[in-house]
């Protein structure tokens, strides 16, 4: 198999689909790069594709009312977008920006609904994974609208953790961080909060800052504080 069918597949969605699909799937799409900062999909854009991370990351986010920019979450290799609109047709529900330069893999639509008849089992990894995203927005909605300034920015941590994080000998450590302004648009606060919030988790014991990178210190102890 290519480099391409090897990446595809671990893709959860692709991942049980047998090598001479994933090489078919691999003709049908198409690779192109985003520089950092570069607009992918817009809010309200028409769905025609389903977006796949080869290499980079992206944030996924939306405004609010007041003309904020609020982060629903930040995607890295091996994860997709653009699902929703792919399914039902409907405008895009937010936008993708490049966090870094990104190579990404695009299906257009007409070709992922003829897998998803072809083998239904896609349907099934694909509820699963959107099922595990509801529960992540659940998580995230009440984080925002019960939790303090300290807890709502543990419950991004706790995300970026689970997602992109790296265990070993109960340490979790975060690689690139995102900037300070970024957490503060996913915990719904202000950059002042965030700087003030993880000093003082790094003066309780609770993390380690090191450059761009955030070390857990104890995960199960924070988890159990902050979920």
């Amino acid at each position: 198999m290519r480099d391409t069918d090897n990446f595809l597949s671990l893709v959860p969605i692709f991942s049980e689909l047998p090598d001479e699909t994933l090489e078919r799937l691999a003709k049908i799409g198409i690779r192109k790069e985003y520089d950092k900062d570069t607009l992918i999909l817009m809010e309200e854009d028409s769905g025609n594709a389903l977006f796949v991370i080869v290499t980079g990351k992206v944030k996924v986010s939306r405004n609010s009312d007041d003309g904020r920019e609020v982060i629903l979450s930040i995607l890295s290799e091996s994860d997709f977008f653009g699902e929703m609109a792919l399914l039902d047709g409907n405008a895009r529900s937010a936008s993708v920006t490049a966090l870094e330069k990104s190579d990404i893999f695009i299906i257009q639509r007409e070709h992922f609904l003829d897998l998803l008849q072809q083998y239904p089992e896609i349907s099934i990894l694909l509820l699963q994974e959107l099922t595990m995203r509801l529960r992540a927005a659940d998580i995230k909605i009440k984080s925002l609208s019960l939790k303090d300034a300290e807890g709502k920015v543990a419950t991004v941590i706790l995300q970026l953790a689970e997602d992109n994080g790296k265990i070993r000998h109960g340490i979790v450590e975060i690689d690139k961080l995102p900037l300070q302004q970024d957490l503060a648009n996913m915990a719904g606060t202000s950059r002042e909060t965030i700087s003030r919030t993880l000093h003082t988790f790094v003066k309780k014991g609770l993390i380690e800052l090191e450059g761009s990178k955030l070390r857990i210190l104890n995960f199960e102890k924070f988890k159990e504080t902050y979920f």
